[in-house]
């Protein structure tokens, strides 16, 4: 497509990633490319929040507990606290960075990977993946798609977080491998995950639709009236900005 429009001047993406842009092609041909991470990072961050205390207390399972009547019978099982407890970052960027301020309030202890250190990070860097799945007992998600981070999480990874550990993606789907996820997640490899995005939308991989250990969300990272509208606003700033109009 790019090919294919000889006055292009500017790509102006409503969303987070540049996975679905050529960007290479893009920028070989001086072609300016914009997103709108900015404008969403916060209400994706709140999600990743909801997700990880949804997943680590059971909040979904705790609401059908009580309207079926659960309650009435029986204690519901004991969930995990987030103080104290170790979050590691795939991805240190607008969003990653979001998340990582969130955490540090509810007093959970924070580190990153990311392709390189980001300088004035406060948080513990680490270099290699495995290591930091290692130490996190949340493995939080929000690095870009696409060729390069394709099934970056799969059974290595998965073994690495370790049973205590929970999986949260607000990421993009591609970026796990859904089947080893399943499987990590039914025979106990993980203790739960918590996803915003997947591999196939709008459906899940089966296994992850039965398991009560898996809290599902609608890819509604960014979906508020408000992020909505300031994304929108910012890609025809991009427009505008690179089009140079008044």
């Amino acid at each position: 497509m790019i090919q294919a429009l000889p006055g292009l001047r500017v790509i102006s993406c409503l969303g987070a990633g540049f996975d679905g842009i050529d960007v290479s092609a893009a920028r070989a041909r001086g072609v300016e490319v914009a997103t709108t991470s900015c404008a969403l990072a916060a209400d994706v961050a709140d999600v990743a929040m909801g997700l990880i205390i949804a997943t680590a207390r059971a909040f979904v399972g705790a609401d059908r507990f009580v309207r079926e009547g659960g309650w009435a019978r029986e204690r519901y099982p004991l969930g995990r606290s987030l103080g104290g407890a170790s979050m590691g970052i795939v991805g240190l960027g607008n969003i990653g960075s979001a998340i990582a301020r969130r955490a540090s309030a509810f007093d959970i202890q924070v580190a990153y990977t990311a392709r390189r250190q980001v300088e004035g990070a406060p948080w513990t860097y680490f270099a290699e993946l495995a290591e930091l799945a290692r130490w996190s007992r949340f493995l939080v998600l929000c690095c870009p798609g696409g060729r390069e981070t394709y099934r970056l999480i799969g059974e290595n990874i998965l073994s690495a977080l370790g049973t205590d550990g929970i999986l949260i993606n607000v990421a993009r789907g591609s970026v796990v491998d859904e089947a080893a996820l399943a499987q990590a997640i039914a025979v106990g490899a993980i203790a739960g995950a918590g996803l915003d995005v997947f591999e196939d939308e709008p459906k899940p991989h089966p296994a992850l639709l039965a398991s009560p250990r898996v809290t599902l969300l609608p890819h509604i990272g960014s979906a508020t009236v408000e992020t909505r509208q300031k994304m929108a606003q910012a890609m025809v700033d991009a427009l505008v900005s690179a089009l140079e109009v008044d």
